[in-house]
């Protein structure tokens, strides 16, 4: 049973989302404040934490920010419908996901199964356990990134995109594409892609402003240059 910890202040929306995920099979922990959240995750080490960013006190973002310092945790936000910045800004510091209140349940759930889905692939065949590109290298088995023989830091969904990327060289998608292909969402907002883009070019690109490896596809969306 997976466990996940919903930190938000809102009591309702605490009890409504801790009921349809124990109905998805779910383990499901509670806390209405950053601190108390912080201090639950390093104690037991959950799959994956629902967070709303307008916390009292430290806020969703800092809560963000500190659980990325020490672990990949998967990280589904939650955000109001006018707060495009701060959603963006969770995405830049590895938010897996967010979902927008108000919000469906049923979608909320099938966000949450979506990322422990994807964070739990089968590991892949013998024969196709690693990707290799002069000094980045994926091996997808441990599902562990580096470069120049350093481990990168990657979410799960970093590691996903960067991986089905660099398993298709030379092809062109569209964000939309990505989103399907990576995501598996069929809708959804499109900055979500470009985000987690340019976090990757931060780690993996030399000159992340001019960008060897992910490369922009002018009035398409991007390609992987292999043989960097």
């Amino acid at each position: 049973m997976t466990r996940v910890l919903v930190v938000d202040d809102d009591l309702n929306v605490r009890d409504v989302v801790r009921r349809y995920l124990e109905l998805g099979g779910h383990q499901v922990s509670l806390a209405d404040n950053g601190e108390d959240a912080l201090r639950w995750a390093a104690e037991h080490q959950p799959d994956l934490v629902v967070l709303d960013l307008m916390l009292p006190g430290m806020d969703g973002l800092e809560v963000c920010r500190r659980l990325r310092r020490r672990s990949t945790v998967p990280v589904v936000m939650l955000t109001a419908l006018g707060e495009e910045e701060n959603r963006i800004a969770g995405l830049e510091l590895g938010a897996d996901d967010y979902v927008t209140k108000p919000f469906s349940p049923r979608e909320l759930a099938l966000r949450v199964s979506s990322v422990l889905r994807r964070a739990r692939a089968t590991p892949p065949r013998p024969e196709d356990r690693e990707l290799v590109d002069g000094e980045l290298a994926l091996d997808l088995a441990a599902h562990r990134a580096t470069i120049r023989g350093a481990e990168l830091a990657l979410t799960t969904r970093e590691f996903d995109l960067l991986m089905f990327l660099m398993s298709r060289p030379g092809e062109a998608f569209t964000r939309e594409q990505l989103l399907e292909k990576v995501w598996g969402w069929d809708f959804g907002d499109q900055s979500t892609v470009t985000v987690h883009v340019r976090r990757l070019r931060e780690k993996i690109e030399d000159t992340p402003a001019k960008p060897s490896r992910i490369v922009t596809v002018w009035g398409v969306g991007y390609r992987y240059e292999h043989g960097y």
